[in-house]
């Protein structure tokens, strides 16, 4: 290729063979973009993004790739590529934004055509003349695309906010907040109030949050939806938390604890009575973490009853109840309901107040085990919250067997870089560890390298899904000790790191150095 008079360029010619490109590659070129200067997204490949050009001798489409170029930060290389092959590329971009504008044009008409209708319906009210009005709404194939590509994407929540011009649609991928679209403001009301008809939620009432759910099947699997929505200044805002029963129970095998903290909770687990809790912020994965330990006891051979707000997976073989706060139906209730069902196994959702947190306490006491979770920071920290709440301390002792603390990171793809640990990067690890045993220190000390991403054809980020990191507290004589004299985070902190506790962040090394998560992840716990 020539350009100019003097630069000769060659440029290879690429043989499209999967026309199919993911959306983490896509996004790295605009659908607009790509009409407009005849080039497309084709992979990822050694951190360099591939681009297809129909015309490589183009300068304003050179120039054009490289401002994306320097806007995302990554590098570039130009194939030619086939005018057919181009064409169906360009198709990718079809998605979700195509279908909701095709959605959108038929809104358009319908609104147009209940105009057309109403006026008639008004005409023949005097004329006696019966008039047939549209009742099939395209807004509800807006929601259904909306759904379905949040599903699709491995998005656990979407949200639907009015803003002052338009309504924004955001999916939240892997933790990550990410704007998929925007509607035009005419048709929020119309997208609210078909939501409001499939959570069976009332859909006059914008004044007052309202929550509900429902189910829907996408790629023949069941999954729940949970709604939930606000009034904002510029109209009603809708939560949408999506449910999948197909990945939301799992084991404990696949929750990502290291070897001894799998034993621990299993150790746990096999006890007879006593209180588990699972601590840390919302969102950090404690529901799932507690619905793969109930999935892991016997439920032929026990009796194991929940109390959950709301009930996000339906587990075989478990009895689950749903609180209902309105009608007094509390947690708290729950609990005195519960203990006249005979129960082994007791799964109450969350810890709330002082009344909950001593019921559970008794139940602990008197023969059954107890599993909940508590809102805070770290797994020490749920015995001085208990106390807060009121609970004596000379309970705590011999009832709580095991406190877990967790939080969720990033996950790396199977293509990642390899560091070699730095000096920096040493001192780091070894003030982190320093107050462990020698046992411990020794072997993280012989680990030579930590993992970061590389972005890949298949993965375009160099991280996709989420794992686990955690702490483990398990009760011994010593901890109970500290506990009846001095109930301080700081006391209790001392007794566990000197047998060895591993913290959240601690955790998170190991899994880089292991290649699970980034090593960038692991220094923000």
């Amino acid at each position: 290729m020539v350009f100019g008079k003097e630069q000769t360029i060659t440029v290879p010619v690429r043989q499209v063979i999967d026309f199919k490109i993911p959306f983490e590659v896509l996004k790295y070129v605009p659908e607009e973009t790509a009409q407009h200067y005849k080039f497309v997204p084709l992979g990822l490949a050694d951190g360099m993004l591939d681009l297809g050009f129909v015309k490589p001798d183009d300068v304003d489409a050179r120039g054009a790739a490289g401002f994306i170029s320097s806007k995302s930060n990554i590098p570039f290389k130009i194939f030619q590529i086939s005018e057919d092959a181009y064409t169906k590329i360009l198709d990718n971009y079809k998605g979700l934004v195509g279908q909701i504008d095709t959605a959108l044009g038929q809104f358009d008409t319908e609104m147009q055509e209940r105009d057309r209708a109403s006026k008639e319906l008004q005409e023949s009210m005097s004329q006696h003349v019966e008039v047939d009005i549209i009742e099939e709404a395209p807004v509800s194939k807006i929601v259904a695309v909306i759904i379905q590509h949040a599903t699709e994407g491995n998005a656990s929540d979407i949200h639907i906010e009015p803003l002052d011009k338009r309504v924004r649609v955001r999916f939240r991928v892997d933790g990550d907040m990410n704007t998929s679209l925007f509607l035009p403001l005419g048709v929020h009301d119309a997208v609210v109030a078909r939501i409001k008809i499939l959570a069976n939620i009332k859909i006059d009432e914008k004044r007052r949050p309202q929550d509900g759910r429902f189910s829907a099947v996408i790629e023949n699997r069941a999954v729940d939806f949970r709604v939930s929505t606000l009034p904002t200044f510029f109209g009603e805002k809708v939560e949408i938390r999506i449910l999948d029963q197909l990945t939301g129970v799992r084991s404990l095998e696949q929750m990502g604890m290291g070897d001894s903290t799998l034993a621990t909770v299993k150790r746990a687990l096999d006890k007879p009575y006593g209180m588990i809790l699972v601590t840390g912020p919302t969102g950090s994965g404690k529901s799932t973490t507690l619905y793969a330990m109930l999935n892991s006891l016997d439920k032929d051979g026990m009796n194991i009853v929940t109390l959950e707000d709301p009930v996000e997976y339906n587990i075989p073989g478990i009895n689950q109840s749903q609180v209902h706060p309105e009608i007094e139906y509390t947690f708290a209730e729950g609990l005195r309901s519960i203990l006249r069902q005979d129960p082994d196994v007791i799964m109450v959702g969350e810890i709330r107040d002082k009344e909950t947190a001593q019921l559970a306490i008794q139940a602990a006491l008197t023969g059954h085990l107890v599993l909940s979770t508590l809102h805070t920071n770290t797994a020490v920290g749920a015995i001085s919250r208990l106390v807060d709440m009121g609970v004596d301390p000379y309970l705590i002792a011999p009832t709580l067997i095991l406190s877990i603390g967790q939080r969720l990171s990033r996950k790396l793809c199977e293509e990642k870089e390899v560091v070699p640990i730095d000096d920096a990067i040493r001192l780091i690890i070894d003030r982190e560890f320093s107050d462990l045993p020698a046992g411990i220190k020794d072997q993280i000390s012989k680990v030579n390298s930590v993992c970061r991403p590389k972005k890949s054809t298949t993965c375009a980020t160099g991280v996709r899904g989420r794992i686990g990191v955690y702490e483990a507290l398990e009760m011994d004589r010593d901890l109970e000790g500290v506990i009846l004299k001095t109930p301080q985070d700081s006391e209790i902190y001392k007794v566990a790191r000197a047998k060895g506790m591993l913290t959240i962040k601690e955790d998170a090394i190991i899994k880089s150095m292991q290649g699970l998560i980034p090593f960038e992840e692991a220094m923000k716990f």
